[in-house]
């Protein structure tokens, strides 16, 4: 019995450890949480559950269908979702935003062109790969006051100095300024931790 109990107990930690490691980027210390999120629908943005889309192709307005969650000034926080773009004739649409709420305005904002180029707005390329069709994991780690890193399938691709204050995460689809729609975006295993 103890044998078998041993083996169980083995065959448990095999199972559950993979997934633990799979969950985020960075292992340690980390501590999940649920922060509170509103939804943004404005323009032509519509949400169904993990849904966002922006149904028209204008190059103007405010044009978005997002979700933003609850504000945070301090620590380390640690962002991860997956989307994946079902339809797309647009460009430079904006998918993940770490919003600078102290700057009233977006300090990271990670954007995909037609043709699947993933790129940081005001920067240069951060992937490749983005296309239609394809599921793509981004995990965000945000340690306030010194610095902002970008993974993209768990590999570490973007770095950047980050200043202290108040920020917020948001992600969905936003027409950014050289922008336009129409795309479809689902998101999944949106998930965060904080240390």
């Amino acid at each position: 019995m103890r044998i078998l109990c041993v083996v169980c107990a083995a065959a448990l930690l095999t199972l559950v450890s993979p997934l633990a490691a799979q969950a985020q980027v960075e292992p340690g210390g980390w501590t999940s949480y649920s922060p509170s999120f509103t939804e943004q629908e404005r323009g032509c943005g519509q949400i169904s559950g993990l849904n966002f889309q922006l149904t028209c192709s204008t190059g103007s307005g405010d044009q978005r269908a997002e979700r933003r969650y609850a504000t945070y000034s301090s620590g380390t926080r640690q962002f991860e979702g997956s989307f994946r773009i079902t339809s797309m004739t647009g460009t430079r649409i904006s998918l993940k935003q770490t919003f600078n709420e102290s700057a009233a305005g977006p300090y990271f904002m990670l954007a995909v062109e037609r043709g699947g180029r993933l790129y940081r707005v005001g920067g240069d390329t951060i992937a490749t790969g983005a296309t239609v069709g394809t599921t793509v994991r981004v995990n965000t780690v945000h340690v306030v006051g010194s610095q902002h890193r970008t993974y993209i399938n768990g590999s570490l691709k973007h770095t950047m100095s980050s200043p202290g204050g108040s920020f917020y995460d948001k992600f969905g689809t936003y027409r950014t300024d050289s922008g336009s729609g129409p795309i479809q975006a689902t998101w999944s295993g949106v998930q965060f931790w904080r240390k």
